[in-house]
């Protein structure tokens, strides 16, 4: 029996359009497709509940909200890549707040505070790959022994005040409140950290390097690839990154914040990396799902807010997102179950 042409025609159309779809999810990831279809849902629904939340005012306060959480997420993904982790990073970006506001306040210049700061940060990333690496500690123990050290150490040289005013500072005004083309400096600040870091992985053999270290350090150490020079960088890298987020907090907020501001961004930039499908064991993950997760919270967090629900809820809300997160890349690992079968 022949079959018509149209039907032969349509038949075969079904198929290429299949694959087209299913090139457009494998380019996108299926967790990044997921994110985006969690981020249209809950754009939908808040709106519909309070139309101030489209006003192009609130979208900019998303955007400079989630500004400083973004930027430790996005290095928090290059730690977790790697196998790491690092919950030091809200107190260095506390401890280099302050620092960066007492050195303007002494020198009268933004730049020597933010050179500063910078030192400062690349110090105590240093200090952090130094105790993983030759101490041999476990780099959650390590850096959860660094976090209260470094907020122990910004609480010390400040007597637990916010120190200095930098909202005189053009430099710090600019951070703060500046605008090129019409979009906040903080939102272009985190886009360029976002591309830079998203060049760097997937672009050079030292990204490349990172994945590998993470999928399978031994498999690595054996390609010749020095994975401690490699953990100290990160870690150095985190630091740094930390410090320019202890920078943008001085500027947002007017002064150096020994723990206002930063305590709590440990948790926020972690779940925001695990949510945007970055592994906890190391070696996957991208900058987009990581972009896209804190997009998601920031969304949720300012939703929360101007639907009028108790503030509460958004530790609640972030604490069962970590746990969904983690849970499903069990789920999908493979990895075998704790404890007793059922």
């Amino acid at each position: 029996m022949m079959v018509p042409a149209t039907e032969a025609v349509g038949a075969a159309s079904i198929p290429a359009k299949r694959g087209a779809l299913r090139r457009i999810l494998d380019m996108l990831g299926v967790q990044n497709v997921s994110l985006l279809i969690a981020l249209a849902v809950l754009v939908a629904f808040i709106g519909s509940q309070n139309s101030n939340f489209f006003y192009s005012s609130n979208i900019a306060t998303v955007g400079t909200t989630v500004a400083i959480v973004g930027i430790l997420a996005v290095i928090q993904t290059v730690v977790m890549l790697l196998g790491g982790l690092d919950i030091s990073v809200s107190s260095q970006a506390g401890l280099t707040s302050v620092v960066s506001a007492m050195v303007f306040t002494a020198s009268h210049s933004a730049l020597a505070g933010i050179a500063t700061a910078f030192v400062v940060g690349l110090a105590t990333g240093l200090l952090n790959g130094v105790i993983i690496v030759y101490g041999r500690v476990n780099a959650v123990i390590a850096t959860l022994a660094t976090l209260a050290a470094y907020r122990g150490l910004a609480n010390l040289i400040s007597n637990g005040r916010a120190q200095g005013y930098v909202g005189v500072d053009q430099v710090f005004i600019f951070l703060a409140r500046g605008t090129l083309a019409g979009i906040p400096v903080l939102i272009w600040i985190l886009a360029l950290v976002a591309l830079v870091t998203q060049l760097l992985l997937h672009y050079t053999d030292i990204g490349r390097n990172i994945y590998a270290v993470g999928g399978n350090a031994t498999a690595a150490r054996l390609a010749g690839i020095p994975l401690n020079r490699y953990i100290l960088g990160v870690y150095v890298l985190c630091g740094l990154v930390s410090a320019l987020a202890g920078i943008l907090l001085t500027a947002r907020t007017g002064s150096g914040q020994p723990t206002s501001g930063s305590q709590g961004l440990e948790l926020q930039c972690i779940t925001a990396a695990a949510l945007g499908g970055c592994s906890m064991q190391g070696g996957k993950g991208t900058i987009v799902g990581t972009i896209l997760a804190v997009i998601l919270l920031g969304v949720l967090q300012n939703g929360l807010i101007i639907l009028d629900v108790n503030s509460f809820w958004q530790d609640i809300a972030q604490g069962a997102l970590l746990v969904i997160a983690v849970v499903i890349q069990q789920r999908r690992s493979g990895a075998r179950s704790v404890g007793l079968p059922a």
